[in-house]
């Protein structure tokens, strides 16, 4: 027989001998066999509380044991109470865990939940007692200041081990002295510091029956040097000035778990700007290296080989991956900022920032790690991670654990921790695999400003090497790179080569030099935008792409850095959002004040109209899919932008009962045809009850409010913030142009296109939609639009007006020459296409109402071809020139080229369809 087996069938003999009384039943026996081996400590705990065992033994310990009461007045008896409870419950959760009763998970979060109740029937004693003897802190408004326990590390997380220290931090929202009965007042400070310190001896301090939890106060600022328990404002301000990346680590998983847990969580969210940033925050990464650094130094100091937690593969490595990546980017993505480990990496999965088969082996080595870690300390209720050394233990554990022996588990650790390190050390080592750059250039670079030369630059490939060398060396001369900390500069001189030897074989290096620098200059303030450059090699090299061909993205970049983000957004290389996710991305909090929430709107409409850009720079997407999502996109903002103005202006003057507004969409927007950068054409009508007045307390008649409610929505769509300006808007296409009101009744705007418009407003109306507003209202519109398009027309009448706004329009717009083409009003442009399908519309709708539903020109040409208005092959054709000048025109936006391109073939060929349309079949015929 096993030697090792042997001596662990007599150890557990000896221990079952200790307990008094057990019963004669073998299935009890058995259970109580695999316990012994299993834990010193449960045996220990059933020999002092030896009824215990009954209430394990029916039911297997299923509920949970009912806390102690601690009663005012007889605080010598807390600590023993405090003491067995959490032995018994303890020895609970082994027996459970044991018996494979339940999973690791399940005891976790158990052995958390003892902890918060355990310190919540301390502090409230503690607190009454307190109470009696100094008063009570009271805030500005009256109320009763609280001590405010955070609860940081795997307590914070809920996944608290079974015999870990507890690491807490004491905070308080307001200041003041203590008053009451009592004659002894404290101020807030020392009344907070005494009680956490009561609190923390009545936990901690062992006594005859052991201690309760071990608790850990370094994690304060400044550490064992700090307050014991510090206000809110302090707190704050320490992190403002001195936070450190270690710091936000810890305070990712901080959690109020004992006394005020209100003001304790309204603490956090104020805290989460300084936890979670709104960009891509590559410099956690910096704070990781360093913590793993001072880490493996300690492990080495100590011999730390087998240490669990600590050591190579550990848990503390999985940790910090999760923690890494949810730094990284929580700041952006709300559904990542989860303190619990196992819901963090489920989270990082959905969001697609770890691969599926690497979080779920993560997630396997976790749980792993921690039962064995478990098991570790319930062995004797001590905080070891370390592997044991003694033959006998080692037994226990493997057997205790279901292994055959400690070499076959050894095998498992070894496996699992090796998995682990992988992983970990591929998220630090992305710096390490940037392209290699040539020894010259990196050296160039160094060198400048006074020293390398413009012949490094022409040897590397770079056309126009003096031109490049004067620009970079300007750069480096400008205050915001000499004034770089020693951290930017390292992250700069890396950088900086790859970027010069990516931009060499551009067609125009010179060029894309210039964006580059101009971006550079914007991001040197922000330490992380060039740590996700430093970090991350695909963001480089999709960075020099995107400066080298579209000069508008370059800009965006330069002017908004938090772009940058987009390049490694795994969303912005994916599916982009169809209308209901651009209007729900788009739609601002209800709690937001107008001024932060145009610029969260700002922001996100960067964002997405950035994502779209490289989507059509990428050609993932056909160029009329952008368009039409641009305007989709711009639907959205409009929606939220009336949804703002109506509330400030209801705020102001109250709502006028049974009116209606709606926001027109003419123009390109109208449409569905938006490009980059396009003016908003928009239109604003109104329908009210004759006479109606605002209800609030300065009330407005329908027209001044109304009136009001769309120069605000101007004004909101063109004001200027920190995330840029939404949109220029432009109103001249309402009803009697600049000489009209800026919104119109419903009843006026029927009539003038009943009796007073022109051809070409009727035109206009073909393309126009409503994009935001009342339903009842836009329903009106479109009977009005149908009546007004649907009329019957002279031919001739018809066709001669056409013809004479569109020469007109040619003589004062079209750039065109012998040499260049103009896209949009050249002739066989865009908009010859535009007011051949107008002309159609106007001509044939009478009889052919399904030309009057699309506003889109593909989709109108597809309901002419269904309605015999035009052939098939013709329609075909125009739908596809259409496509071809769509898309001819969008690469000239992106790169801030005019619309104005060379002739060719294919462009040639687009041009000949439609002018072979618009004299075959339009008003040229």
């Amino acid at each position: 027989m096993d030697p090792h087996r042997q001596d662990l069938d007599a150890f557990v003999e000896r221990a079952l001998a200790r307990i008094d009384g057990l019963p004669d039943d073998p299935d009890l026996r058995q259970r109580l066999r695999r316990v012994a081996i299993a834990s010193d400590f449960a045996i220990d705990t059933l020999v002092r509380q030896p009824d215990l065992l009954a209430v394990l033994a029916d039911g297997d310990g299923a509920v949970p044991l009912p806390p102690p009461v601690l009663e005012p007045g007889r605080g010598e008896e807390w600590p023993r109470q405090l003491r067995r409870y959490r032995a018994a419950e303890s020895t609970r959760l082994v027996w459970r865990d044991v018996l494979g009763l339940d999973g690791i998970d399940a005891t976790l979060a158990a052995t958390t939940h003892l902890a918060e109740t355990c310190l919540r029937l301390a502090l409230d004693a503690v607190e009454e007692d307190f109470a009696r003897r100094h008063g009570r802190i009271h805030g500005p408004d009256g109320q009763v200041v609280r001590l405010v326990v955070f609860a940081m590390g795997k307590l914070g997380g809920g996944e608290l081990n079974f015999s870990s220290d507890i690491d807490l931090v004491y905070g308080y929202e307001h200041g003041g002295e203590s008053r009451g009965e009592s004659i002894r007042p404290l101020a807030a400070e020392d009344y907070f510091a005494r009680l956490g310190q009561q609190l923390a001896r009545l936990l901690d301090e062992r006594t005859v029956d052991g201690f309760c939890h071990r608790v850990d106060l370094r994690l304060r600022p400044f550490g064992n040097a700090g307050r014991v328990a510090v206000s809110f404002a302090a707190l704050e301000a320490y992190f403002q000035r001195e936070g450190r990346d270690w710091e936000r680590y810890a305070w990712q998983k901080a959690r109020p778990v004992a006394g005020d847990l209100e003001a304790g969580q309204r603490f956090l969210e104020a805290l989460r700007p300084f936890v979670y940033r709104r960009y891509l925050d590559f410099g956690a990464l910096d704070g990781l290296r360093a913590m793993k650094a001072m880490i493996a130094a300690e492990v080495a100091r100590k011999e730390l080989a087998d240490d669990i937690k600590r050591g190579p593969g550990g848990i503390r490595e999985i940790e910090f991956l999760a923690q890494a990546l949810q730094l990284i980017r929580g700041g952006r993505e709300p559904a990542l900022r989860e303190p619990r480990l196992l819901p963090a990496l489920a989270a990082l999965q959905a969001g697609g920032h770890v691969e599926p088969a690497t979080a779920a082996a993560l997630a396997q080595d976790y749980r792993f790690l921690r039962r064995l870690e478990n098991r570790l300390q319930m062995l004797r209720d001590e905080q070891t991670h370390l592997l044991p050394s003694a033959p006998l233990d080692r037994e226990r554990i493997a057997r205790g654990l279901g292994h055959d022996g400690w070499d076959r588990l050894a095998r498992d650790i070894a496996r699992h921790r090796a998995r682990v390190t992988r992983e970990f050390e591929a998220l630090l080592s992305q710096r390490e695999q940037q392209p290699a750059v040539a020894g010259d250039i990196a050296g160039y670079w160094r060198a400048l400003p006074e020293g390398g030369s413009a012949d490094t630059l022409a040897a590397a490939g770079f056309q126009s090497a003096a031109e490049v060398d004067a620009a970079l060396r300007d750069f480096v001369r400008t205050p915001s790179v000499r004034e770089l900390s020693d951290a930017s500069r390292a992250r700069l001189d890396r950088v900086m080569p790859v970027l010069l030897q990516a931009s060499a074989p551009a067609t125009r290096p010179l060029q894309a030099i210039r964006r580059l620098l101009a971006m550079l200059h914007n991001i040197l303030r922000r330490a992380s935008y060039l740590a996700l450059l430093d970090e991350h090699p695909a963001a480089l090299a999709r960075l020099v792409d995107l400066v080298t061909r579209s000069a508008l993205l370059a800009e965006r970049l330069a002017a908004h850095p938090l772009l940058l983000d987009e390049l490694l957004d795994v969303r912005a290389s994916g599916p982009l959002p169809q209308r209901e996710q651009l209007a729900e991305a788009c739609t601002p909090p209800l709690d937001m004040d107008t001024e932060a929430a145009l610029f969260a709107l700002n922001e996100v409409r960067q964002q997405l109209s950035f994502r779209i850009g490289l989507a059509t720079l990428d050609r993932r997407q056909p160029a009329c899919d952008s368009t039409r999502q641009l305007a989709w996109l711009a639907d959205a903002v409009v929606a939220s932008v009336l949804a703002l103005a109506r509330r400030e202006l209801e705020h102001a003057h109250g709502a006028i009962a049974g009116a209606g507004f709606a926001v027109l969409g003419y123009g390109s927007l109208g449409g569905e045809e938006l490009g980059f950068g396009s003016d908003l054409d928009l239109v604003f009508l109104y329908d009210a009850p004759p006479n109606a007045y605002s209800d609030g307390a300065r009330p407005l008649d329908a027209p001044r409010w109304f009136a009001r409610l769309a120069q605000k929505i101007v004004s909101l769509l063109g004001a200027v913030t920190g995330g840029g300006r939404l949109y220029e808007v432009d109103v001249r296409l309402r009803p009697d142009g600049g000489k009209g009101l800026l919104v119109s009744s419903l009843a006026s705007y029927d009539e003038y296109q009943r009796d007073r418009a022109w051809t070409w407003e009727h035109q206009a109306l073909v393309r126009a939609r409503c994009v935001a507003g009342d339903a009842p209202l836009c329903a009106a519109f479109e009977r009005i639009r149908t009546a007004t398009l649907a009329r019957g027309r002279d031919p001739g009448r018809l066709r001669a007006d056409v013809l004479s706004m569109r020469q007109r329009m040619r003589e004062e717009l079209d750039r065109s020459d012998g040499a260049l083409f103009d896209l949009k009003q050249g002739e066989g442009g865009l908009v010859d296409l535009e007011f051949l399908a107008q002309y159609l519309v106007l001509r044939e709708a009478a009889q052919c109402p399904d030309l009057l539903q699309p506003r889109a020109t593909r989709p109108l040409l597809e309901a002419m071809a269904a309605a015999a208005v035009l052939p098939e092959e013709v329609a075909a054709g125009l739908g596809r020139a259409h496509a071809a000048l769509v898309a001819a025109g969008l690469d000239c936006t992106l790169d801030r080229r005019p619309r104005l391109v060379p002739h060719d073939p294919a462009l040639d060929a687009a041009r000949a369809t439609i002018i072979e349309a618009w004299h075959g079949h339009g008003p040229g015929g």
